[in-house]
């Protein structure tokens, strides 16, 4: 294990405690597609699972009673579970050239998006029938890339859900994915006790600039940390598509 390999892990686990500091959610949006422009994006995935349960979980624990629309979060999650068992086993087949344009063109999809329909709305209703499928394509992007943003924040932003109740929904989704994902990629091979200590150690900087991303979010207003968000993630969809 190299010295650059660990400054890349923890500038990514740092930028993207920043981000779920600020919006509670979004940490692998912006750290898996990161590292994946500098190592290879099943590295990438790997490193993410342990991380991402471990702070998920806790969020979950710590907002658990703001949570209302139990039926709702549980559609999710068992969809969610079963797309990112599906997203791991395509994970251990496709090549790494083929998963970062993949990855490329799914955060491009997810920039279009918010760019396009930035006020778009969900009622409950609608929402709870879009649950099972809206769960398994996050759980399957999970699985294949470590991130469910482009799929998962969309749709639970437009139901305009109380901040905190977003939050727990959001880390249930999270933690359910982490958990199969888990052992699956362990059985594939494809997460080792390298993987794990890697992942271990940026949960330092993960946790510790989630403050950051808190008072950065209380100097500008959302709208403007948005598009900075935006603006990252163009520039490392550019440079997954580009030859490195």
């Amino acid at each position: 294990m190299d010295t650059q390999t660990l400054l890349i892990v923890g500038f990514a686990f740092a930028l993207g405690g920043i981000i779920k500091g600020a919006t509670g959610a979004g940490a692998p949006l912006i750290a898996v597609p990161v590292m994946s422009s500098f190592v290879d994006v099943r590295f990438a995935v790997a490193v993410f699972v342990l991380p991402n349960l471990f702070t998920n979980l806790i969020q979950a624990i710590i907002y658990r009673r703001e949570l209302t629309q139990r039926w709702f979060l549980i559609i999710l999650c068992l969809s969610g579970g079963v797309g990112a068992f599906a997203g791991s086993l395509m994970l251990y087949q496709a090549s790494s050239m083929l998963l970062e344009k993949l990855l490329a063109f799914v955060v491009l999809a997810y920039i279009g998006f918010r760019v396009l329909k930035p006020g778009w709305q969900l009622s409950i209703p609608i929402a709870q029938k879009l649950s099972a499928p809206v769960g398994f394509m996050a759980g399957l992007l999970q699985g294949l890339f470590g991130i469910s943003a482009p799929a998962s924040l969309p749709f639970l932003n437009a139901i305009k859900f109380p901040r905190k109740e977003f939050i727990v929904i959001v880390s249930c989704l999270f933690t359910t994915m982490s958990v199969v994902q888990l052992p699956t990629l362990v059985r594939l091979d494809l997460l080792t006790y390298e993987h794990l200590y890697l992942g271990g150690l940026a949960i330092l900087p993960l946790v510790s600039c989630m403050p950051i991303g808190g008072f950065l979010l209380r100097q500008a207003s959302p709208e403007v940390f948005d598009k900075l968000i935006l603006l990252v993630l163009f520039c490392v969809a550019l440079r997954l598509l580009l030859p490195h």
